[in-house]
């Protein structure tokens, strides 16, 4: 019987974690057909079977975290299927039997604690054989020092699971753990009480959260960040995207937003100074000729960096139907691989939130990611009046690797001229 095993569903996985079934044991599949939902690193993948065949058995079950190459389950011929479905029905047998008749003799009842004795016998070997549990169920329960006997397995066939592991430890009543000190030239012994209830509640880790909390921890450590904060002046942009708007609406196409312009200024100001466009790869410098901009996105499952490719290349209002299309996707977790890969440069934006001004960790291997704020009225001195004027403030985290300071600073400065002047986004 062929094994389907965890495949690579992304350049960066290593591992999945088996996020639902589509089929049971059982089931009959067809090549090509969709059998579970994978969550890799990036986005939930849908596996798809091998071969035609019966799913005879799960080998890791939902919220089970899998290493790429290790077997998830099986597909036969439906022999083993049948084997299961006879084992039980000898059980049931077995138990009718072990079951003293009315009217039997003196001899029957004697034997009759001797049968009850196996009976109870079969029923504890066959929770041990029959009754299976994940590898990450048996790992959590050894690290929680939970009892797997005690667990009542919700998975198919009784099978205990990591959640079933973890609900009973929630369950089971906490001990109230003490501690105790001696106090320095004394022979008094202090014995401190722990309070009986926990002050925190723990939160597992999406793999996104966790991919992502290793490769920024990576990234922050082995790349010297410098910042550079620019005070660009959006009130003619902010004008401009009203005028396009305006057009969109009458031809009955999508409105662009402010940040769908922003991806495209990145764009023609990176096909302008392709100096920041570049990824450090030791004793060299690999400067890309594509410029595919990465647009963070915030999602219940933790940060996806959708990549919008050639953007240089694309109107803005196709960049504002690929942006909300990759970003509904990235939030349902619908995102193909192909989607978040090859990005060059990245920008984040927290400007819907308020913030006015901040810094981000790049996105490696990438070398420079723009953090962008929220655009602000402020007084300016024009012509010896003063003037309101809106002022969006975005600041550059670089890798000091790659790019220098003055090449950073040429390119801010080449990138407000082109927000300054948004005309240019487009020409």
């Amino acid at each position: 019987m062929p094994d389907i095993v965890m495949p690579r569903l992304s350049d960066t996985m290593e591992d999945g974690v088996v996020s639902a079934w589509l089929k049971n044991v059982g089931d009959k599949i067809t090549r090509g057909e969709v059998l579970a939902e994978i969550e890799t690193d990036k986005a939930l993948m849908e596996l798809e079977a091998y071969d035609d065949g019966i799913l005879e058995k799960i080998l890791a079950e939902p919220g089970d975290r899998v290493p790429i190459g290790e077997p998830i389950a099986v597909v036969g011929d439906g022999t083993a299927s049948r084997e299961v479905s006879a084992v039980h029905g000898t059980a049931a047998r077995a138990t009718r039997s072990s079951e003293a008749p009315p009217g039997v003799g003196s001899a029957a009842r004697d034997d009759a604690p001797q049968r009850a004795s196996r009976s109870e016998t079969f029923s504890t070997s066959r929770r041990a054989d029959v009754v299976k549990s994940s590898p990450l169920a048996r790992k959590i329960a050894r690290e929680l020092r939970v009892d797997m006997d005690a667990v009542v397995g919700t998975g198919p066939g009784g099978r205990v699971t990591k959640r079933d592991v973890e609900a009973a430890y929630n369950a089971a009543e906490p001990a109230a753990p003490t501690a105790i000190a001696t106090v320095p030239d004394a022979s008094v012994v202090v014995v401190q009480e722990s309070p009986a209830s926990e002050e925190f509640e723990e939160v597992a880790l999406t793999t996104v959260q966790r991919v992502s909390a290793a490769r920024l921890t990576e990234s922050k450590q082995q790349a010297p960040h410098f910042y550079l904060t620019s005070a660009i002046d959006v009130t003619e942009l902010f004008a401009f995207r009203a005028r396009v708007n305006a057009t969109q609406d009458a031809a009955g196409d999508s409105k662009v937003s402010v940040n769908d312009l922003l991806v495209k200024a990145v764009a023609v100001a990176l096909r302008k100074d392709s100096s920041v466009n570049v990824s450090y790869a030791g004793d060299k410098l690999l400067r890309h000729r594509g410029i595919h901009i990465g647009v963070a996105v915030a999602t219940p499952a933790g940060l996806l960096v959708p990549v919008i490719r050639d953007a240089d290349r694309k109107r803005v209002s196709e960049i504002a139907t690929e942006s909300r299309d990759k970003a509904a996707r990235a939030r349902d977790r619908k995102l193909r691989a192909e989607d978040m890969t090859g990005g060059t440069f990245t920008i984040s934006n927290l400007g819907m939130f308020g913030i006015e001004q901040f810094t981000a960790v790049i996105n490696s291997p990438e070398s420079a990611i723009l953090a962008v704020g929220a655009a602000a009225d402020e007084l300016r001195l024009e012509n010896d009046k003063v003037v309101a004027r809106k002022i969006l403030r975005v600041t550059l985290s670089a890798d000091h690797r790659a790019i220098d300071g003055a090449v950073a600073a040429q390119f801010m400065a080449t990138l407000k001229e082109v927000i300054e002047n948004p005309l240019r986004i487009v020409t």
